[in-house]
């Protein structure tokens, strides 16, 4: 084997380590949002945090997936609250914006603002931000047409799968001592 060969076959194993490392270190997860994250309807348990977290484990995912969502509660609601529903040791936060700045006449200028102060305050404490703020098609949805069903927190968690995927791996691979 060449020397170089044997450098590359080295890299590749040492990366695979570092990725393998992040995957049992728990990590921890909030999900920041409305109704629709805490579980209208379905409950904690049926909520797409909930299920996200089942994925996590089925993939070898040690992920702790705490749910901070609270009914009613607009952008601004959540910009008020994102520092304390997020305690420290938080790897990557999930927020899910919902609807309620539209129901509740917030425009969209304010709206864009409040998610974008709530990224910048996240980013500020090493913390890796996913919006998931995606139009989700009309079959997920109750009776209301604002509450999902729970087929609908399961389109969600499979939507935000490989997302959350993709930045734990980022996350070691920035952790990893060649990345430094």
């Amino acid at each position: 084997m060449t020397p170089f060969r044997k450098f590359s076959v080295a890299m590749a194993l040492c990366i695979l380590a570092t990725v393998c490392a992040a995957f049992t270190k728990p990590v921890h997860i909030v999900a920041v949002g409305a109704s629709n994250t805490q579980g209208w309807y379905v409950g904690k348990q049926g909520a797409y945090p909930a299920k996200l977290e089942v994925l996590l484990k089925g993939k070898g995912v040690n992920a702790n997936v705490v749910n901070a969502g609270v009914p009613f509660d607009t952008t601004a609601g959540m910009l008020k609250r994102i520092d304390s529903d997020v305690p420290r040791g938080t790897d990557i936060v999930i927020l899910q914006p919902g609807g309620n700045d539209r129901r509740f006449l917030v425009t969209k200028e304010q709206r864009a603002a409040n998610i974008a102060a709530m990224e910048r305050r996240l980013r500020d404490r090493a913390i890796k931000v996913i919006v998931y703020d995606e139009e989700i098609p009309p079959q997920y949805y109750a009776f209301d047409f604002i509450h999902l069903t729970a087929a609908g927190h399961a389109f969600i968690a499979s939507q935000l799968l490989p997302r959350v995927l993709a930045t734990i791996d980022r996350r070691a691979i920035a952790a990893s001592p060649q990345a430094k």
